[in-house]
Parts: structure tokens; C-alpha cells; sequence
């Protein structure tokens, strides 16, 4: 989990500092249909997906699980409820990736995580927690459809 922080910390670090460098032009119409603050920031949920208590090892089972699972993030994401998804290296406390919901509370967040079949199944757990960042989260996929050669 520090890890985890302090990759985002760099993460903010580095646009931070890379936006100190050019002098900014505040974007009011942006900022408002973004829903940002003054500090152009914002409320998300960030989920933490764990093992979850069923360990079962049928391939057909977790196959269709699991391109259930992709099928939901494409869903919340076209939506633009779920705007960060990834998975994580191995690692000794068994979390397995990270969303970034485009939600304001964990009780928003809970009913997004219920549509996940691998959630439902209990293969993934979550733990959520509430997330201050950058109000520009949303749009940064425009950019990424730009340098993607293939679809995951």
C-alpha cells in the first residue's frame, strides 16, 4: 500500500512540477464541467482489488468471470464512472488491481463494484476509500486512445 502512495505521489509530483514549468491559462468553462475546485482537484474513490474468499480454480469459471469483469470496466468506463483500471504486479498482500471511480462517495462506489461479476463471485474483493485528485482524471483517456496500438 505505501508503495502504492508513493507511486501516486510521484505520479502528481511530476505534473505538478511539469505545470509549474509553462505559465497556466485557467480554463474556467473546463474546470466547472469537470467538477473542479479551486486547486482544480476533486472527490474520486479509489478501490483496491484483493483475493477474495473464493479460491476456486475452475478455468471455464474464472474465463467467463473474468471476461465478465472486462466487460463491466469497458461498461463504467464508456459511462465515465470508472476512469482508472489496472491490474498489479504480484504481491505478499494478494491485491490484485486498482480503480479509480469517478464517484464522490463509497456507498456510489459499492454499487458500481456489485455490476462486477468477479465481485460478486467473491474471486475479487474491494477495499475503497475516498480520493482527492486531479479534476482532469476523466480526460486523460483522450490522450491514451491516441498512443494505443492495440485493444486490451
Amino acid at each position: 500500500m505505501k508503495k502504492l502512495i508513493v507511486l501516486v505521489l510521484l505520479v502528481i509530483g511530476g505534473v505538478y512540477a511539469s505545470a509549474q514549468s509553462a505559465k497556466p491559462v485557467y480554463d474556467a468553462a473546463l474546470a466547472k464541467s469537470l467538477g473542479a475546485d479551486e486547486r482544480g482537484m476533486k472527490m474520486y474513490v479509489l478501490a483496491i482489488l484483493k483475493s477474495g474468499t473464493n479460491k476456486t480454480d475452475n478455468k471455464a469459471t474464472l474465463d467467463s468471470l473474468f471476461r465478465g469483469h472486462m466487460a463491466n470496466i469497458s461498461r463504467l468506463a464508456a459511462n465515465g464512472k470508472l476512469i482508472v483500471a489496472g491490474p498489479l504486479e504480484k504481491n505478499e498482500k494478494a491485491y490484485r488491481g486498482i480503480f479509480i471511480f469517478n464517484v464522490k462517495t463509497i456507498a456510489e462506489a459499492n454499487e458500481l463494484l456489485v455490476t462486477d461479476p468477479t465481485i460478486k463471485a467473491k474471486v475479487l474483493d474491494a477495499e475503497l476509500y475516498e480520493w482527492y485528485g486531479s479534476a482532469a482524471l476523466p480526460v486523460y483517456m483522450d490522450t491514451h486512445k491516441k498512443i494505443q496500438k492495440a485493444q486490451l
